[in-house]
């Protein structure tokens, strides 16, 4: 266990296993914000929107995805780092992060199946099992199995990736597998079928993500951090759960991991999103708090939880120990940061709570994509040096997000299509 009994407030600093000291204890999360410009790298209205969040008091900034592979993206816009993309853009953004003092973490993924066939209507995953998402399954590509040589590929993508984010100046990356993504593909046994050494038992199943961390390990400086987002449980019958957590943790105890985020969901079952509105104020925020104190008994590296936080006391809450369990060592905000970028330095003065806007339409899928289009406008109008707005349009949002997306995606396949002829 991580003690931080002489460090349990949410300004004081926090000092990872590899040395690297995070100013306070508040983590801006990652939000896909798939602003990436024409070449998918990251460019003025990225800097300018993570300026904002660094200057707004986070300690820690993690990035939205970044994709490892180029072929293999979880939406049009995404930023892409690979051996073929020039680093000095990438160099810009932790530069324009870190102004103000923070930390910046690039979390680094692949999709898996979790592709939309408007982007790329090839996909792999550890078995040949499809999205299944109330009559939006035909959205997504048909995956393959992954083959041995797959496997490995991945393996040396995740690795370079790390080592090019080290190279333009981050201080460290998080590996994504949670969420449904390929890494929580293979630790889900609904969907991960092997019978060969990547899939079966629990081990098994967590084979690929360990031999991801040794990979960037062997890749980059001791004092560079290395993260794992982790689901708490995918929240499906039968699939990846609270105990299969606590399981993964400990595996990763010996692996030189310097902080793990509790998460859960997947988009079969969007629990990332909160709970329902009729929940209590509480149970809606900080909702994975108690999967996370589990797993902080058995971790020995720093835990932090990411979900649904608005206030400072529910943040406060989750640090400080309760019926005999320890509290986490920080805490993630992603959409509250979306609407009120400069929310920890608010916190510094008193409370402040965020109502960030939700879409509370019949079917699921809809309204959490009407809420992460309101979120991601947000991301936008930052990014294009303008103040958020806090009652958005959700079908405003879902419309403009879905042009964008449609030409986005044409942009997407003709930039991928010259880059295999170059």
């Amino acid at each position: 266990m991580f003690d931080t009994s002489s460090q349990d407030t949410l300004f004081s600093p926090l000092t990872l296993p590899n040395g690297q000291v995070i100013p306070n204890r508040i983590a801006k999360a990652a939000m896909e914000e798939n602003m990436a410009d024409a070449a998918h790298l990251p460019g003025a209205d990225l800097h300018r929107l993570y300026r904002a969040w660094g200057a707004g008091g986070s300690g820690l900034l993690l990035t939205g995805n970044v994709m490892v592979a180029a072929d293999a993206v979880t939406g049009p816009g995404g930023v892409i780092l690979d051996t073929h993309q020039p680093l000095v853009p990438f160099r810009h953004w932790a530069e324009a992060a870190k102004s103000s003092g923070a930390r910046i973490w690039m979390q680094i993924n692949h999709p898996g199946r979790q592709t939309y066939v408007a982007t790329n209507p090839t996909a792999i995953a550890p078995s040949a099992i499809p999205v299944e998402l109330e009559g939006f399954s035909k959205l997504f590509a048909k995956p393959r199995a992954m083959t041995e040589a797959d496997i490995a590929r991945v393996i040396t993508q995740f690795a370079e990736t790390a080592a090019l984010a080290e190279a333009a100046g981050f201080d460290g990356v998080e590996v994504h597998a949670a969420h449904g993504y390929l890494l929580s593909q293979f630790l889900s046994p609904l969907t991960n079928r092997r019978d060969d050494h990547w899939g079966g038992s629990m081990e098994n199943r967590t084979r690929l993500l360990i031999e991801i961390l040794r990979a960037i390990r062997a890749r980059v400086a001791p004092a560079f951090g290395l993260g794992v987002k982790l689901n708490s449980a995918d929240f499906q019958k039968g699939g990846f759960d609270a105990a299969d957590a606590v399981a993964v943790v400990r595996m990763l105890n010996t692996e030189g991991v310097d902080l793990v985020e509790i998460s859960g969901g997947s988009y079969e079952s969007p629990a990332m999103h909160g709970r329902p509105a009729h929940a209590s104020t509480r149970a809606r925020e900080a909702y994975f708090v108690d999967f996370a104190r589990d797993i902080v008994a058995v971790a020995a590296m720093p835990v932090m939880v990411t979900g649904g936080l608005r206030r400072r006391a529910t943040a406060r809450d989750a640090l400080a120990p309760e019926d005999g369990r320890a509290g986490v060592a920080m805490v993630g905000i992603a959409q509250a940061l979306a609407y009120v970028p400069d929310l920890p330095n608010r916190w510094k003065k008193g409370e402040h709570v965020v109502d960030v806007p939700v879409a509370h339409w019949k079917k699921r899928p809809l309204a959490s994509l009407a809420t992460m289009s309101m979120t991601k406008a947000q991301l936008h109008r930052m990014g294009a040096g303008k103040a958020p707005t806090l009652s958005p349009s959700p079908l405003w949002a879902v419309a403009t997000q879905q042009l964008r997306t449609k030409r986005r995606n044409t942009l997407y396949r003709r930039w991928l299509a010259a880059r295999g002829a170059a």
